[in-house]
């Protein structure tokens, strides 16, 4: 028995795991959503540069938001141990203080939004046409940034709380409202590519008002806190730095997947669609992983803001089983069906061919990356942010190393580095966890 209240004794069953963890695997799948109904919806309009457009316009806005995706980290992490503790001032605090750090976020990447697009547009290389389209879907969406951002915060709070069915909720009713407001905007009033800008921008504000009904209905009101509350030095501070560690992690993710991407693109158009199609399994077996680290994010912080150490390392254990477990039969399930999916993808006999033999490299992530996903809601979740990203930037140095040496492998050496990232964090993580844990609950 160790020394915590029974009542800050928090819950740590499977059946909690499960309830925490299946909700947000369904709102991870919805996520790409929001680039896909734009896509969609212009694709009915016939104009491949349009198209063209509208899906660069993703991936840019992709890379530019998610690098702010330590908003919803931080701010779970946070709110959860705010929540362990029983402390629910401190949970409308962290909400506040994130607030006003997502709306600040915004506020620059609006004023930067001339050489943010100038960078985006060179680097993207596309033709006049698309280009042409490609700035007028950016310099409209761009204008969503505060809100866009504002919106991780929320989902953030409602996670550290353990409500992953509110976060479910949330997820949905924004790309409901894009699939309503873009079919309007574009095929209503016929306003194409800036139609799909706004109809994704104002269903991010629709999904910022209801965030903050959903919060007041858990009876947050994050308005109601004080400026000097908000501005306290060591909590903005502490705020900041947890951000700060995990968008550079979050940075030093997306470096690794566009590297992939653009050697995978200088092997040919053949080995690049089929790396395409493969890199979309591993997507789908992280959307299964990523419910279950984001059930270990809750329930850790919970137990450290409890001071509940029995409750963590069980939290801990039934975390990396799931995940484990989940990862083991996601890949045995691509290894057994991997031949049908390829096939359903893509139509092109060269691109099949290809992507069938490395489909074993693609069939492993799930279960290589298991433990790194796992831990990523561990670290997350007890707000161990700097090892996180020192952790982050060491895998992806061994990421390097590894495109280096095997080079002359082709795309074979790229998977084979891939899967090296993968494994490099989840191993890190394990051999730092038991020192970081005894640091956690010796204070």
């Amino acid at each position: 028995m160790d020394g915590t209240p029974p009542s800050l004794r928090i819950e740590v069953t499977h059946k909690r795991v499960l309830l925490l963890a299946l909700p947000m695997t369904l709102s991870h799948v919805t996520t790409p959503l929001l680039g896909l109904v734009d896509a969609t919806v212009i694709g009915r309009l016939g104009e491949a540069h349009l198209l063209g457009a509208v899906a660069l316009g993703a991936v840019i806005f992709d890379f530019v938001f998610w690098s702010f995706g330590s908003l919803r980290m931080a701010t779970a992490g946070l709110t959860a141990q705010a929540t362990g503790s029983g402390n629910q001032r401190e949970v409308d605090r962290t909400l506040a203080r994130a607030l006003a750090v997502a709306v600040v976020a915004g506020l620059v990447l609006i004023a930067l939004q001339w050489p943010i697009g100038t960078i985006s547009f060179s680097l993207a290389g596309a033709s006049e046409s698309v280009t042409e389209a490609l700035s007028t879907y950016f310099f409209l969406r761009i204008w969503a940034a505060p809100f866009t951002l504002a919106n991780y915060v929320i989902l953030g709070s409602t996670l550290g709380r353990g409500r992953t069915d509110l976060g479910l909720f949330l997820q949905v009713a924004i790309n409901v409202a894009n699939i309503l407001l873009t079919s309007l905007l574009v095929l209503g009033f016929a306003l194409g590519v800036a139609g799909a800008a706004i109809g994704t921008a104002i269903a991010e504000v629709v999904g910022v008002g209801l965030g903050i009904v959903v919060l007041r209905r858990l009876g947050s009101n994050p308005f109601a806190i004080a400026r000097s509350e908000i501005l306290h030095r060591a909590a903005m501070i502490q705020t900041l730095s947890v951000n700060r560690d995990i968008m550079i992690r979050n940075v030093a993710l997306i470096l690794a997947f566009m590297i992939f991407t653009s050697l995978g693109a200088r092997t040919g158009d053949v080995t690049l669609a089929a790396n395409a199609v493969l890199y979309n399994m591993f997507l789908i077996g992280g959307y299964f992983l990523d419910g279950f680290a984001t059930a270990a994010e809750t329930l850790c912080g919970q137990c450290i803001g409890a001071r509940h150490e029995r409750g963590f390392r069980r939290a801990v254990s039934l975390s990396l089983v799931w995940c484990f477990g989940f990862g083991l039969a996601v890949s045995a399930i691509f290894f057994v069906s991997g031949d049908w999916f390829i096939d359903f993808v893509s139509t092109n006999p060269n691109v099949r061919e290809t992507a069938k033999h490395y489909l074993v490299f693609a069939a492993l992530t799930p279960l290589v990356g298991a433990f790194a996903f796992a831990y990523d809601g561990i670290y997350a979740g007890a707000t161990w942010t700097q090892a996180m990203r020192n952790l982050m930037v060491v895998a992806f140095g061994a990421y390097s190393v590894t495109l280096f040496s095997v080079s002359n492998l082709g795309n074979d050496g790229l998977w084979i580095a891939l899967l090296v990232f993968l494994g490099t964090r989840g191993i890190g993580q394990a051999v730092l966890y038991p020192k970081l844990t005894r640091q956690s609950f010796s204070t």
